[in-house]
């Protein structure tokens, strides 16, 4: 029964993953039942961007389903749930009015925080509260902001706001910016609406942690690119800078709460938060040329983000893949505990270092390509005769580096310390291998992660199709050939066959000169140098703690670290120390300042409402008699 559901959602997943592509490519389609509802009732419509992220969550949700075949074990408990949840995902970029794209959202939320739920422990429910109360509130800000639209254009079709956006006031489209920007940065995980994403992602299945981190918060980035480039007209300069800003923020912030995360979930869900970041400052810098009227960077901006969120999700699904295995294996997601698994995971072993050089942007795989078109586009940001625009580029060009090399020390960690060395637990040393669905889903994602980086002359292009539909302007002839991109004109070219060739030559150069020199190809097998000891036990280890801690050290501005120092002496004597317990826990400076003084505001307003609860009905009657004495009045 759980077979054929999850085998069900896959076949889900590829019709719609066919649909999408074919709406990439020009094919388009409506579906409308307008007398079934209220305000315009539901109405559904392909066109390109919503073909790519069509596309994108179908084709996540194949391998994703596939791996869940092996990981449930037959659990039935979450099926209806998680078909849902996928159903619902893939109306949302399909929807033609606010109240299909409202009902569609609120499905998607709901299934999900279901899914979140679904094991019942005190974290799992803890986190799903979280994540409910973000989601509303961002629910509310897109309500109020599409009844605003809704009022001025008398009308709730997204094809009425794309043609009336010219004739709204400035301050009235600026403002419906914001709260549609609020509601859709929330679902983002966007800094500082991200508090539910580290909480809900590690506490919901494997399968559905990859689905939600790789396809379900890039629906709010669909959100954002459209209120940016399409129900609300070309914009204004803020808005653009605001996303890149957002999207520096969240890059950095994510990427340094990361490095010390020693829980393998919660890690790979601060960088989504961070590669959410590295979206928007793609998105922006497109924004930014769009106004300027320099469509070809425009299009460069947008594509560069339209291909980062296609590699995201398939290495971050790839990622929280192999972390369930490894969970599934072990039954930690503590990396203290782990260590050692690469012998008895080869398979999931040789997935996560696929996935982890993948997010580390290293070439030829999919994670360079998109960042190194980042930066092409960000470079070029002395065409725009702005000053206050070129040095929030400059800002942009320094965080995506800073960001890019921390990523990679986060995933030296995240990979060595699990899967190398000794193991540091019983639980660790009794691991098994993955069973075959899983290893099958994981397979898909890592041969997408090569496939999106060896062949970014065939994916770029399509993707600037895309961005011409959206943004109404010429696209490009010319990108190169089969073998090498060429961005604007003369001023940067990659090609990725040629970077990974030449990779591979570099790697088979030193066989080949021990060939020519004669050395025998006869292995000599012998223990490899132990320091001097003569035992190498686990606790000799390099440990998750002690790799972060020179980054602690330097960022401690940011994580605001506190020492704790616990001595126990023997009872007889204080000069014998029988245990010593030391902690260095970091501090969320969004918590401590933005969410604890609102927290504190919230209970303080609420203790004094309930005053006016007395349980008393003669009190009530009064309330009820002033309310409709003041409707009088004011109507």
């Amino acid at each position: 029964m759980a077979a054929l559901a999850y085998v069900l959602a896959a076949g889900g997943g590829l019709a719609a993953a066919l649909l999408g592509l074919a709406g990439m490519a020009g094919a388009t389609f409506t579906v409308a039942a307008p007398a079934l509802l209220p305000l315009g009732g539901l109405e559904l419509t392909l066109d390109p961007l919503g073909g790519f992220f069509l596309a994108l969550i179908g084709g996540a949700a194949i391998p994703a389903s596939l791996y869940a075949v092996g990981y449930g074990g037959g659990e039935r408990r979450g099926l209806l749930a998680y078909n849902v949840f996928v159903a619902s995902m893939c109306a949302v970029p399909l929807a033609a009015n606010a109240l299909t794209f409202l009902l569609a959202w609120e499905l998607m939320s709901l299934a999900s925080y279901v899914l979140v739920a679904q094991s019942g422990d005190r974290e799992a429910v803890s986190a799903a509260w979280v994540y409910a109360v973000m989601t509303q509130a961002g629910l509310a800000c897109l309500l109020a902001g599409m009844l605003l639209l809704g009022v001025w254009t008398d009308s709730f079709r997204f094809a009425d706001w794309s043609a009336t956006a010219s004739t709204l006031p400035p301050a009235g489209a600026g403002l419906a910016f914001a709260l549609l920007g609020l509601g859709f940065g929330a679902k983002a995980g966007v800094i500082p609406l991200h508090v539910w994403l580290p909480l809900a992602h590690p506490a919901a299945p494997s399968h559905v942690s990859a689905l939600m981190s790789g396809v379900m918060i890039k629906l709010g980035i669909y959100g954002l690119m459209r209120i940016s480039l399409d129900w609300l007209g070309d914009g204004q300069a803020w808005w653009g800078i605001a996303v890149m800003l957002a999207g520096v923020i969240s890059a950095v912030a994510g990427v340094l709460y990361a490095l010390v995360e020693h829980d393998l979930k919660r890690l790979l869900a601060f960088h989504s938060i961070e590669n959410i970041g590295i979206i928007l400052i793609g998105l922006g810098a497109g924004m930014l040329f769009h106004l300027a009227s320099l469509p070809a960077l425009a299009l460069l901006g947008f594509a560069a983000a339209l291909y980062h969120t296609l590699n995201h999700a398939a290495f971050k699904a790839l990622l929280f893949l192999g972390a369930g295995a490894v969970l599934h294996a072990t039954g930690t997601r503590n990396m203290e505990e782990m260590g050692g698994l690469i012998k008895r995971m080869p398979w999931t072993a040789a997935a996560f270092l696929v996935g982890s050089a993948a997010i580390a942007a290293l070439p030829p795989l999919n994670g360079f390509v998109s960042e190194w078109l980042t930066f092409q586009a960000l470079l070029q940001n002395l065409r725009i005769d702005r000053a206050e625009q070129n040095l929030v580029f400059a800002l942009g060009i320094a965080g995506l580096a800073l960001t890019s090399g921390l990523a990679m020390a986060c995933f030296v960690k995240a990979f060595g310390i699990t899967f190398l060395a000794l193991p540091r637990s019983e639980a660790a040393a009794r691991a098994h291998e993955a069973s075959w669905p899983m290893r099958a889903g994981m397979g898909l994602l890592a041969l997408a992660c090569v496939g999106l980086g060896l062949a970014p002359t065939l994916v770029v292009p399509a993707l600037v199709r895309v961005g011409a539909d959206v943004m109404r302007v010429p696209d490009p002839a010319n990108l190169g050939g089969w073998l090498t991109l060429n961005i604007s004109g003369e001023f940067a070219s990659l090609s990725t066959v040629a970077v990974g060739a030449a990779l591979l030559a570099a790697l088979a150069l030193p066989a080949v000169l021990l060939a020519a020199a004669g050395v025998g190809r006869r292995r000599r097998l012998y223990e490899t140098w132990g320091c001097g000891r003569l035992v190498q036990t686990a606790r000799m280890e390099y440990t998750a703690t002690a790799f972060a801690n020179p980054f602690k050290r330097i960022f401690d501005f940011f994580y605001r670290p506190v020492a704790q120092l616990d001595i126990e002496a023997h009872p007889e004597s204080r000069f014998f120390v029988t245990r010593i317990e030391y902690a260095n826990p970091t501090h969320s400076v969004f918590d401590r300042w933005l969410y604890r003084p609102a927290l504190g505001v919230l209970h303080r307003t609420a203790r004094r409402a309930r005053l006016l609860q007395s349980g008393s009905a003669n009190l009530y009657l009064i309330y009820i008699l002033a309310a409709l004495l003041a409707l009088l009045v004011l109507a």
